[in-house]
Order: structure tokens, then sequence, then C-alpha cells
């Protein structure tokens, strides 16, 4: 029986490129992602936001109550992630809600856009319940809210990603790096990535 359980976060580094799950992984080489100004300032947004947002209800989002920093694992798709919170709607389903440190450019990247389709996968498994949609806060945009909503072939493709992860990390396969070379510039792993 398949063990091996991948985080919501290794689905987003599998997505800006495919070789930090084999550095991470197969070679157990650290990126030590702690050390980055954006991710120690994104710790902080969260820790203040759970203080200050802890009894927010969002009623514009048609929100009837909600659930902090929720931990849901996946034994079908063999995932977990810690959720910033789960939305209940009027309409009875539910939504992931995710902040991020980041500006509203007007554009959802694939990373955020998966990140939220896999809480909503672990939402509609740790609750029975259907999720359709969620939400991305953008804390450098004045807390801008940006819905996205879900469809079916999203689901099927978040679930094609943790597969081909998992491929990766049972099978040791060395996967082709990212094709925006862009992202090699200040890579962890540039050094080693051949």
């Amino acid at each position: 029986m398949n063990e091996t359980y991948i985080t919501v976060s290794d689905v987003m580094e599998y997505l800006f490129c495919p070789r930090f799950i084999y550095f991470m992984y197969c070679l157990d080489i650290k990126q030590h992602e702690d050390k980055r100004y954006k991710v120690l300032k994104g710790r902080k947004v969260h820790e203040v936001r759970e203080k200050i947002n802890k009894d927010y209800i969002r009623k514009k989002l048609n929100c009837t109550r909600k659930e902090s920093s929720v931990y849901m694992a996946s034994k079908k798709h063999h995932v977990k992630g810690i959720v910033d919170e789960v939305l209940f709607m009027d309409d009875g389903t539910a939504s992931p809600f995710d902040y991020k440190y980041a500006e509203d450019k007007g554009k959802l990247f694939k990373t955020y856009k998966y990140q939220s389709v896999i809480y909503g996968l672990l939402i509609k498994e740790n609750y029975n319940v259907d999720v359709r949609k969620g939400f991305i806060c953008y804390t450098r945009s004045n807390n801008s809210v940006k819905e996205i909503t879900f469809k079916e072939k999203d689901f099927t493709e978040a679930v094609k990603i943790i597969n081909e992860i998992l491929d990766i990390i049972q099978k040791g396969v060395y996967p082709k790096k990212t094709k925006s070379l862009m992202r090699c510039v200040d890579c962890t792993y540039r050094n080693i990535c051949v």
C-alpha cells in the first residue's frame, strides 16, 4: 500500500518546476525556503490574520461560518495540507479561502489555482460537502479577494498532478525542468540542476 503523502506546498513547488520534487524527495536536498523574505513575511501575515480575523464571517461572500487553519489529509489522493480558512456557504457548499502575501496583478497563477483546487478536494473528502469555488485574498493589494470557479476538469487535473508528483518520488524519475527559464535565475537548485 502506498503510504507516501505529499503536501499542497509540494504541488506548488512542482508547478513552479517539477525538479524541486526530485531534489527534495529523491536526493533529500532541502531548499531552505524558510530563509526567503517572502516566505517569512507570508508566515507573519498568517499569524496576524489569525488573531485579527478570528471571528470575522465573510457575509459578502454568502458565508455563514468558517473554520481557520484547518489541517486535512486525503487517504484517497495521498495529499495533506493546512487551509487558511474553510468557508461554509449559505447554499450548503464549502470553499477554501487562502491568504497570499502578494499583489493582485489581474492574473490567476497556476500555482494559486491548483493550491485552491486541491484544498477543495480535501474539503470535499473531509467534510463530505460540495465545493464549487475557492477564494484568494491578496494582502498586498488592500486585501483584494478573488473568486475561483472550480470545474470538474480542474479536480481531474489536480489528481493528475498529484499522481505525477508521487511517481517522481516513488520511482525516482528525473523530470524535465520548467519551460520558464526566468524561474531558474534565483532557484535554490540552479547550481546542481542540469
